[in-house]
């Protein structure tokens, strides 16, 4: 839902423009005749309103990458070229993060969940099978952070459940 709702494309990391320049030739055949167009006309990417390159998007809500399957199923054209063999990209990591978003400051970077409405059925998903987010995303966090970075994270949650827990049978 994320690639077809919403007002501005997918933030895209250092490095990613040119990639995602390099592999269009191997997406362009999936993607939609409107979105062809729209990155005939003004590229499939641009520097929106914070100063971020962000993709492209078609009728202010679709990004130029989706495709639809045989079943009209929304599909990253991006992802199914990598899937395809096709390009040994796989996607961009913003969206191979979301719901998390990942924000560099001066001191810091935080990671951030974005919570939207469009993510309600995969919480209660995630509860039903308790399966934390930062699990769920645990291949895009090694990808962004690194598996030592993730091995500390996965820790530091463990921990923080034991002391929770704690406190509880404390009162």
């Amino acid at each position: 839902m994320c690639c077809i709702e919403g007002d501005a494309g997918a933030p895209l990391a250092k490095g990613e423009f040119d990639i995602l320049r390099s592999i269009l030739p191997a997406v362009w055949d999936d993607l939609a005749p409107a979105s062809q167009e729209v990155i005939r006309k003004q590229g499939f990417a641009y520097v929106d309103a914070e100063g971020d390159v962000v993709t492209s998007i078609v009728d202010g809500k679709d990004c130029v990458f989706t495709c639809r399957d045989a079943d009209g199923i929304c599909r990253c054209a991006i992802e199914k070229a990598f899937r395809e063999r096709r390009t040994g990209f796989f996607k961009p990591l913003s969206c191979h993060l979301y719901p998390l978003r990942v924000t560099h400051r001066k001191t810091f970077t935080a990671v951030n969940y974005n919570r939207w409405k469009i993510c309600s059925t995969a919480e209660i998903e995630g509860e039903r099978t308790q399966t934390p987010l930062y699990r769920f995303l645990r291949e895009p966090l090694i990808r962004k952070f690194g598996q030592a970075w993730y091995e500390q994270l996965d820790l530091c949650a463990q921990e923080y459940l034991k002391w929770k827990k704690q406190r509880k049978e404390q009162g």
